[in-house]
């Protein structure tokens, strides 16, 4: 029990430095939307005062206020719930993450839960073929496809499926559809648009856990326990669910549980890529305009997300591998 009050309070720690390292760090970057805005109004024959007042009564926070304490009233706003109001789209921060959010956990979650059981089982499978033809051309597609930006792969997947063959759409969350009314021809629409980012999104990272399954099999496979196993006659499907499988997925679950938690942060190229509505694309659109609230909204999310999956991850390893125990 112990153990899990020092895992808790570190993981409120780490997520309070990620909190404050992303306040200042995006604050240092080059442009500021107060100055932007400002101008504008300069540009409406306003004086430079009148500009400032104006902006001021625009914003969330106070553009002239020390940064301390603009930082001080930032954390008071993540306690109290209020997010403050988004510079780009004049909305509250709250309102766009609650429209975002179920976006990119719709189309991220379908796609990481395939990435990850193809990974399992085609690694397994390569593992157990290591050196035939399948082996190597898996093993070079891994290799391609991890190196690959998501962008590029998506822009040939919308060439041949949207352009060419016309199955599928570009682009959007759904069309031709009343979003208001939930039907079979909204689900329907929905998910014909959502199978190009799925397909994208499983194409290039479906690589990266089909390596580290076969590399982790293959250093299972030379355990003492399978060859006894082996020994005792028990059969080879009883051999790879029980003793390799289980034992091998072990090293990818702490990666697929941060994986989860960064589903929350979007996939920014190919939600860009596709103009799907996810928080990917509200934190590209953030990032450019400087939008300071609602970048601190989009990367609060991520770190508790990110820091939550961690924890939980933590806690149900002992429940994995009975090898470990947490005093």
């Amino acid at each position: 029990m112990r153990w899990i009050f020092r895992k808790a309070a570190l993981s409120l720690f780490t997520l309070f430095c990620a909190i404050t390292i992303n306040f200042f760090l995006y604050r240092m970057m080059p442009g500021n939307p107060v100055d932007m805005m400002i101008q504008q109004f300069l540009a409406l024959g306003y004086s430079y005062e009148e500009a400032l007042t104006r902006v001021s009564m625009a914003l969330s926070f106070v553009p002239t206020a020390p940064l301390h304490e603009q930082y001080v009233s930032f954390l008071k706003g993540v306690l109290t719930g209020n997010l403050g109001y988004s510079i780009w789209l004049a909305t509250p921060v709250a309102t766009i993450l609650g429209y975002g959010i179920p976006w990119t956990v719709f189309s991220v979650s379908i796609s990481l839960v395939i990435s990850f059981l193809l990974g399992i089982v085609l690694g397994m499978h390569m593992a157990y073929r290591r050196g035939s033809i399948i082996d190597k051309v898996l093993s070079f597609y891994s290799s391609i496809t991890t190196a690959m930006p998501q962008n590029i792969l998506g822009f040939f997947m919308i060439w041949v499926f949207a352009i060419q063959l016309k199955w599928l759409p570009a682009s959007g969350p759904y069309s031709g559809v009343d979003p208001r009314v939930f039907n079979l021809d909204f689900v329907i629409s929905v998910l014909r648009h959502a199978v190009l980012p799925i397909l994208t999104y499983v194409l290039t990272t479906v690589g990266g856990w089909i390596l580290t399954m076969k590399s982790s099999t293959i250093s299972v496979l030379g355990e003492y326990y399978v060859t006894a196993a082996e020994a005792r006659g028990l059969k080879d499907r009883r051999i790879v669910t029980a003793y390799v499988g289980r034992n091998a997925m072990l090293p990818l679950f702490t990666r697929f549980a941060i994986a989860l938690g960064f589903m929350f942060g979007g996939v920014l190229l190919i939600e860009n890529l596709f103009l799907y509505p996810g928080i990917g694309r509200f934190l590209n659109q953030a990032v450019y305009a400087r939008d300071y609230p609602l970048i601190s909204g989009l990367f609060l999310i991520t770190a508790v997300a990110v820091v939550a999956a961690n924890f939980m991850a933590d806690l149900l390893y002992s429940r994995l591998d009975p090898r470990i125990r947490f005093e």
